[in-house]
């Protein structure tokens, strides 16, 4: 059981969570917190003592953005919550994953539970009692530019809270007024500013980010994997991996993968049998470069990990409401730049990783490269081997160059210009998540191949990590002595690098 109270989730609870099964189905249950639920009862009571007062509260007894300035009388302000996400509701394109949906859930549930938001408990224990059931709102991924919060797709999330819309459970889509009765959940009714505090927040370029973020860590780890196959497969040097060079310019990400270079290759046959008459003085920067270019990645990576898992613990709508001395402050918190720039940083280094590993499978598929056999066919000519796994890799590499231009940068007025600066966020969010999902590809397809280029050097074994993530491979995808359809070879080793199965062999 997992207790929600603001503080302290961690990207690894938003991913089990996510992408385990609901409570009622064996899962994770998640609940919030005592004290939590007693600090948003403190900071319910002062929006109370507020609204009995005439102080114009934006979102409690005015209108939103541009409409500001209108005053809403008191009889029409819980109308006015029911309106706004019903309005707000305008998502449009595909309906985001399950997995994405459980993490807005719960981090929508976290932010509200730090008691700065002036909403009801009850709000949040719906919030927690969709994901206890497994009833995931229908979020169309279109709807969002990151800044007033992310409209559309938390609107629709409350939509489904009032019984409204569309969701899903156990893979059928119904009205979620009926899966939530089926579950033997109430609908939620607003009261005066929680349609507002449910919509403004940044939940759907976080949870998404949280996602991809913790695929890319397994990721990293298995590129590290990825290329040690390759250096053995063409009888490189580990040379450049030593602990000296590194100290020398001790980036934390890139003494990393050097030390996790020198566990992998340790104690190979292959590095023993061409120590001594090698004429090569230096390997191509793809192996020689290796922990100065994963370890630009994994710092990347570090960045954002930290930069999410503060947003997950952050009150990300507006106005905050702060029980002490009855304080409500508008401010910006909703505007997700800085997730954006993070989640945009993740796609630049996804796509040189996947870079450098498609330079190290044209490597190991090149005659004039390896040494071996072309494209690692034990009959080229009549026989074409793994050829198209190095195209596959490119057509991945290119979609992956174009998805790393940045959408942080590219502000659109909104709002009547009320809202003119807005930081994209959920366009930067859609494309790191498949740039993650290309990435993943990328490092299979060279997997796929270096395994194959080890095994030309039989009867020498390579470094005992290697042989540990080659026994993992060789378990689902023979040898290719025959040409046959790739696709399901690589479907293979793409799910054990999905799955993080080949980061620590």
């Amino acid at each position: 059981m997992i207790a929600i109270s603001g503080e302290g989730l961690t990207l690894e609870q938003i991913e089990a969570v996510a992408r385990g099964a609901p409570a009622m189905h064996g899962g994770t249950e998640v609940r919030l917190d005592g004290e939590a639920a007693r600090k948003m009862h403190r900071s319910r009571t002062a929006l109370e003592r507020l609204k009995a007062g005439d102080l114009p509260v934006y979102g409690l007894n005015t209108g939103f953005g541009r409409l500001a300035d209108v005053r809403i009388a008191r009889e029409a302000q819980r109308e006015l919550q029911r309106n706004m996400v019903r309005s707000h509701a305008a998502g449009a394109g595909a309906a985001l994953p399950a997995e994405v949906v459980r993490a807005i859930l719960l981090l929508r549930a976290n932010a509200l539970a730090r008691g700065q938001s002036g909403c009801r408990p009850v709000v949040v224990e719906r919030l927690l009692e969709l994901l206890n059931h497994g009833i995931h709102p229908v979020v169309p991924e279109l709807g969002s530019v990151g800044a007033s919060g992310d409209l559309a797709p938390l609107a629709h999330v409350a939509l489904a809270l009032m019984g409204e819309g569309r969701a899903e459970a156990g893979g059928e889509e119904r009205d979620a007024g009926e899966l939530l009765a089926a579950a033997g959940v109430a609908p939620l009714e607003l009261a005066e500013k929680e349609g507002l505090a449910l919509v403004n927040g940044t939940q759907a370029v976080t949870g998404i980010g949280v996602l991809a973020a913790q695929r890319f860590g397994r990721a990293l780890d298995t590129a590290d994997v990825a290329g040690a196959i390759s250096l053995e497969g063409l009888r490189g040097t580990p040379r450049p991996f030593r602990a000296e060079i590194h100290a020398a310019r001790p980036h934390p990400g890139q003494i990393a993968s050097a030390r996790r270079l020198r566990e992998l290759l340790a104690g190979s046959d292959i590095r023993e049998s061409h120590r001594a008459g090698d004429p090569r003085v230096q390997d191509a920067y793809s192996l020689r470069c290796m922990p100065q270019v994963h370890g630009a990645a994994r710092e990347a990576h570090a960045y954002a990990h930290r930069i999410l898992a503060t947003e997950a613990n952050s009150t990300t709508d507006n106005p905050l409401v702060l029980p002490e001395g009855d304080l409500v402050l508008s401010g910006g918190n909703f505007h997700a730049q800085v997730v954006a720039q993070c989640l945009d940083l993740v796609a630049i280094a996804a796509a040189d990783l996947a870079a450098i590993s498609e330079r190290r499978i044209d490597r190991l598929l090149n005659p004039d490269l390896s040494g071996l056999p072309a494209f690692l066919s034990p009959a080229p000519g009549i026989r074409s081997g793994m050829m198209i796994a190095q195209v596959t890799a490119a057509d991945a590499l290119a979609e992956m160059r174009v998805l790393a231009g940045p959408a942080s940068i590219d502000s659109v007025s909104t709002s009547a210009s009320q809202e003119d600066h807005v930081s994209m966020g959920m366009a930067c969010a859609r494309k790191v998540r498949r740039s993650v999902a290309l990435l993943e590809t990328v490092l299979a397809a060279e997997i796929l191949c270096g395994v194959q280029a080890v095994e030309f050097h039989r009867p020498l074994r390579a470094g005992a990590g290697v042989e540990r993530a080659l026994a993992e491979v060789r378990a689902r995808v023979p040898r290719l002595d025959r040409d046959r359809q790739l696709a399901g070879d690589l479907a293979a080793v793409l799910e054990l690098v999905a799955s993080g199965a080949l980061c620590n062999p």
